[in-house]
């Protein structure tokens, strides 16, 4: 069997090295935030490295919360690696610049300092800021819409454009806190945005995600899903920079607005586990006669438990490479029935459908034979788990019963 490049497969793309598109959209990314960061630095002092420290401090945690939502069906590394510099570099710098201009030359010309500044912020900022941080969102669904399978996909890039933009955008605010009014004030500043509400702006772009997952995922009106969404995302964080003019009780609101968005979100992204779960007994079983899926193995594959268990027995018999076997597998699995789903929904197009299933297919085979491979002189390895009478892929198929043995002949002499 030929050589499979599994992660190639997953993420629906041609083996070998990074696109060129997405190498140059993370040196563009790359070189942007360094020119922020120059500005910070510049104008910053000493309160410069202690925003930086303090802004990138919760980021890895934040950054871990999220992909917990994605342990189903991970998206590629390198597509939201992109989608995280995007945020802090092409966004934050866009929004660098077209808020001072719009705030020089629009809003304190027209409206004066104080309601100038107030008009900025309430409806300039969030208009400027979620168009840019969308606009890696529809990027995506322009080059590579059928690496978007959900809400939760849409949801996960928008976290990650938020909070590299949110990281960014909060070295300036503890800067200035450090600067004004000492410890005490970045102490309160850090509260407020860093622990109380750091997913703010992961939020705000996450309306534009949602948006953008329905596009990618349905026929007719694709774009006006995407478009619903990022007004959605401008009225929420112009209703969170517009709360600061009436004192707490507004920030109260909002904040409280934005936690129940919170919950609203992550139970969609739970919702549609569990309908991928359903589609996973749908579809897979049409496959069993490939031998690559028994009823077993399904119901192993139903439940991250389950599949957590399936890669410990996986690496038990034939150590890390036989774990990433099952990794594949699993994910494989997955991709296939959210496939079958795109098809349903007259998404797929039909050779690109045929294309795909048969490149999951055969990764699915070829982690499978890493546990029918036995080496010479070695016991056959115990049956999985999840099927311990069988029937599993990952068993040897047993050889058919003999005919029963006939009377004792005579020997040949007699």
């Amino acid at each position: 069997m030929a050589r499979v490049d599994p992660k190639a497969v997953l993420e629906g793309r041609v083996p070998g090295r990074p696109s060129v598109g997405l190498i140059i959209g993370l040196v563009v990314s790359s070189l942007c935030a360094v020119v922020a960061l120059g500005v910070d630095a510049l104008w910053g002092g000493a309160g410069f490295w202690v925003g930086v420290f303090l802004a990138i401090l919760p980021i890895p945690l934040l950054i871990a919360l999220a992909l917990t939502l994605d342990r189903l069906e991970p998206e590629p590394p390198r597509a939201l690696a992109f989608a995280f510099m995007w945020g802090a570099g092409v966004a934050v710098l866009g929004a660098l610049i077209l808020n001072t201009l719009g705030l020089l030359y629009v809003t304190v010309p027209i409206f004066g300092e104080t309601e100038g500044h107030f008009v900025s912020a309430t409806f300039g900022a969030p208009l400027v800021e979620e168009t840019l941080k969308g606009a890696v969102l529809f990027v995506l669904l322009w080059i590579r819409r059928n690496e978007i399978d959900g809400f939760a996909d849409g949801i996960i890039y928008a976290t990650m454009v938020g909070l590299g933009f949110a990281m960014m955008e909060n070295i300036t605010y503890y800067m200035r806190a450090y600067e004004e009014g000492g410890t005490q004030q970045l102490q309160a500043v850090f509260i407020l945005r860093g622990l109380v509400a750091p997913l703010s702006h992961p939020i705000f772009t996450s309306m534009t995600g949602l948006g953008v997952a329905y596009a990618a995922t349905h026929r007719g009106k694709q774009a006006l899903a995407p478009l619903l969404g990022l007004f959605g995302a401008m009225v929420l964080h112009g209703l969170w920079n517009g709360a600061t003019a009436f004192g707490l009780g507004g920030l109260g609101i909002v904040y409280l607005l934005d936690f129940c968005v919170l919950i609203i979100l992550v139970v969609i992204v739970v919702v549609e586990r569990r309908h991928i779960v359903r589609r996973i007994e749908a579809y897979l079983p049409t496959y069993e006669g490939t031998g690559l899926v028994t009823p077993q193995d399904v119901r192993m594959l139903r439940t991250i438990p389950s599949r957590r268990a399936a890669r410990r027995w996986a690496r038990s018999v034939g150590g890390p490479p036989a774990g990433r076997a099952m990794l594949d597998y699993q994910l494989a699995a997955t991709e296939l029935t959210l496939l079958h789903k795109r098809a349903e929904r007259g998404v797929a197009e039909p050779l690109w459908f045929a294309t795909r299933r048969d490149a999951l297919l055969g990764l699915m085979a070829a982690a499978r034979q890493t546990f029918l491979r036995t080496p010479p002189r070695m016991a056959a390895p115990a049956a999985p788990p999840w099927a311990p009478q069988g029937p599993s892929g990952f068993m040897p198929p047993q050889p058919p019963p003999g005919p029963p043995p006939g009377p004792p002949g005579r020997g040949p002499y007699g």
